[in-house]
């Protein structure tokens, strides 16, 4: 049997799986508090004890940069190392693999129940693939056929330097360069630039923020989901629309800017847990307007397709592909 896993700052997913059954039908999964752990060996080893399951390797997706078999989270003081991992747990095999990595090693697998259609386009058959994530923060990563099956490859593409593309969006860039210096799209287009497109429109006098919402907001630990779901009211307050709609048109921007640069002629992803939240967001025209407006480009922007990751799991199933593919079960 294999072990899959999606390790997280907050919470870690565990799975495991026997290869003839796939990754939908798992022996057993328990999802854990990852910071009430010292350890991925510990919280590992709480798991098999409590399963009293034997496997043999072991697939990790981590919230982080992979480099030379060792990865760290952040703000989780872990270190994590595949050699290190292989010896504490007694398995003959452990990878570590950055979470939109493994998202990618799930999407040639995904259900027609797991995506929404956001365009339906006109796919090219293997063609490349990419995976947009806005979570906490906003990952990105790609595939490419490799004439058997698809091979996904990680990327740090979120942290490339951001580029309005309207009016508004050219003034919040010194507003935001005035603050963290260098703007990243991770700063404009994930679960922390939501605030951050909020403050600029209540600090430049573009709306003005209800009383019960600043209330609201000095008393949360995340203003992100507020802001959000004030956003999707049928009357929202103007200051959380303008909000979205920005948050929204980034987004369409910079996934079409990923689909150019990856030549995505099979498709692009929308991962994290932020676009299932705002379905009805991204259904409006301004994101798709964003993604295709790229020019000459157009109307091979149009022809590419775009969906939405509905699946709250993907990165496990992920892992647990990578497993597979790993030991040529698939």
């Amino acid at each position: 049997m294999f072990l899959a896993g999606d390790v997280g700052g907050t919470k870690t997913n565990l799975s495991i799986f026997r290869p003839q059954d796939g990754p939908y039908a798992p022996v057993a999964e328990a999802t854990f508090l990852t910071g009430e752990y010292p350890s991925l060996e510990a919280l590992v080893g709480k798991f098999l004890e409590e399963t009293n399951l034997s496997v043999e390797c072991a697939s990790f997706g981590v919230a982080g940069p992979v480099v030379g078999k060792r990865a760290s989270i952040t703000n989780i003081p872990w270190g994590m190392d595949e050699e290190q991992l292989e010896k504490e747990l007694g398995l003959s095999s452990v990878r570590l693999l950055n979470d939109l990595e493994a998202i990618a090693h799930a999407v040639p697998y995904l259900k027609a129940k797991d995506t929404h259609t956001l365009n339906a386009g006109k796919p090219v058959t293997n063609g490349n693939m990419a995976i947009i994530a806005p979570g906490t923060g906003l990952g990105e990563a790609f595939l490419v056929w490799g004439g058997s099956r698809y091979q996904a490859h990680p990327s740090e593409g979120g942290h490339v330097d951001f580029a309005p593309t309207t009016p508004l969006q050219l003034d919040l860039l010194p507003f935001l360069q005035e603050k963290f210096g260098r703007v990243s799209y991770e700063r404009v287009c994930s679960g922390i630039g939501i605030p951050n497109i909020y403050q600029f429109l209540k600090e430049s006098g573009r709306a003005e923020e209800p009383a019960w919402l600043s209330e609201a907001l000095a008393n949360a630990k995340d203003p992100t989901p507020i802001i959000a779901n004030a956003a999707l009211e049928e009357n929202p307050p103007e200051i959380c629309a303008i909000t979205l709609k920005t948050f929204v048109s980034v987004l369409g921007a910079e996934a079409g800017n990923l689909a150019l640069k990856v030549m995505a002629t099979g498709g692009v992803y929308l991962g994290g847990g932020i676009p299932p939240r705002i379905l009805s967001a991204l259904e409006e025209p301004f994101f798709l307007q964003s993604f295709k407006n790229k020019g000459r480009f157009s109307d091979l922007m149009t022809n590419i397709p775009v969906h939405v990751i509905l699946n709250p799991k993907v990165a496990l199933l992920g892992a647990a592909y990578h497993g597979l593919e790993r030991t040529e079960h698939l």
